[in-house]
C-alpha cells in the first residue's frame, strides 16, 4: 500500500479527537491525518480544519511527503499559507428595516402595556413625547405587546425588540414563558441578518451635546429619559451587550455607565477592557440605592 494511503481523517470521538488548527488557531476545529494501522497521527500540521468556510486549511499526507522528500526541514510558515484558502473576506453588513415596518407600529399606544405603564407614571403628554423621541412601537404579536427599534447612529433601523409587560407593575412577562422576540423572525425580510446596535443609538446625532448615560434595559432608559432628559439615555439590552461591537458609535466619546443591581463589578471589567474605545465612568447608584 501506497504509504500517503494508510492515513485516514481522525473520526470524531470528542472534541479530545480535535486538536487547535495551525492556520486559523481555532481550538478543538482540526482533524489530522492518522495511520489506519497504528492509530498515531502523521504530523500535527497534516489534517483539515473544520471551518471550511472561514478557514479551509487542508493538508493532505501526499503534500506532506513531497514537502519532505528532500529535506528533513521544510518552512511551516509556507505550508501553512499555501494550503489556506483564498477566502474573500465577509464584509460587515448591516442589515436594515424598512422604515414603513416601523412607522405602522407607532400607534395604538392605548393598547400598549409598557405605554399604559409610563403613563400613569408621569402623565400622557410626557409618555407620548418620550415614546416618540425613541420610536417606541406596539406590537399585535400578544396582545399590549411593545416593540423598542434598535436605530443606528446613521439613521438604519437595525431591530426591533418585542417583549411584554405587565401592564400594573411594569415588570416583564416572562410566565408561562419569557415574552420576547424579534420583528424580522415574525416577518418576510430577504437576506435579513440580525446585527445589533444599542437602543437609543440614534439619539448620539440628534443631540451630540448631551452626556451620554448607558443602562441595561430598554425601559430603564425610557424611564431615566423622562426624570433626566439632559442626558442621552441609551440601553444595551442585556448584561453582556456591552461589547466593543456594539459600542463603536462611543468612540472617544465619556461615557457614564449605569449598571443593574449585581452587575458593577461585571461592567467596571467590561469598562476598563473598552477604555482604548471611550472613557467610561461606572457608577454604583442602581447598585447601592
Amino acid at each position: 500500500m501506497n504509504k500517503q494511503y494508510q492515513f485516514i481523517l481522525e473520526p470524531y470521538k470528542s472534541l479530545k479527537s480535535r486538536i487547535t488548527c495551525p492556520a486559523c488557531q481555532k481550538k478543538n476545529q482540526f482533524a489530522r491525518y492518522i495511520n489506519i494501522e497504528s492509530n498515531e497521527a502523521l504530523s500535527n500540521i497534516a489534517g483539515r480544519c473544520n471551518r471550511e468556510i472561514n478557514c479551509g486549511y487542508h493538508y493532505t499526507p501526499k503534500q506532506y511527503y513531497e514537502d519532505n522528500k528532500l529535506n528533513s526541514f521544510f518552512d511551516r510558515t509556507k505550508v501553512l499559507k499555501k494550503h489556506v484558502k483564498n477566502i474573500k473576506p465577509k464584509e460587515n453588513h448591516s442589515s436594515e428595516i424598512p422604515f414603513d415596518i416601523l412607522k405602522n407600529t407607532r400607534k395604538q399606544y392605548e393598547q400598549n402595556n409598557f405605554y399604559k405603564y409610563i403613563e400613569n407614571k408621569i402623565g400622557n403628554e410626557l409618555a407620548l413625547k418620550v415614546f416618540s423621541l425613541y420610536h417606541v412601537g406596539t406590537s399585535k404579536h400578544w396582545q399590549g405587546a411593545t416593540i423598542f427599534w434598535q436605530i443606528d447612529y446613521l439613521g438604519r433601523i437595525r431591530a426591533g425588540k418585542i417583549m411584554l409587560y405587565n401592564k400594573e407593575s411594569g415588570k416583564r412577562i416572562k410566565e408561562p414563558f419569557p415574552h420576547i422576540t424579534w420583528i424580522h423572525k415574525l416577518t418576510a425580510l430577504k437576506d435579513y441578518e440580525l446585527n445589533q446596535c444599542l437602543f437609543g443609538e440614534h439619539l448620539l446625532r440628534q443631540f451630540p451635546e448631551k452626556q451620554i448615560a448607558i443602562v441595561e434595559s430598554e425601559k430603564t432608559a425610557i424611564i431615566a429619559a423622562t426624570y433626566l432628559p439632559k442626558f442621552n439615555w441609551l440601553a444595551t439590552g442585556n448584561l453582556n451587550n456591552l461589547s466593543r461591537k456594539r459600542c463603536q458609535s462611543l468612540k472617544g466619546k465619556t461615557v457614564l455607565l449605569f449598571p443593574d443591581a449585581g452587575a458593577f463589578e461585571i461592567w467596571k471589567t467590561k469598562a476598563k477592557s473598552l477604555s482604548d474605545l471611550a472613557s467610561f465612568i461606572v457608577s454604583d447608584l442602581i447598585e447601592t440605592k
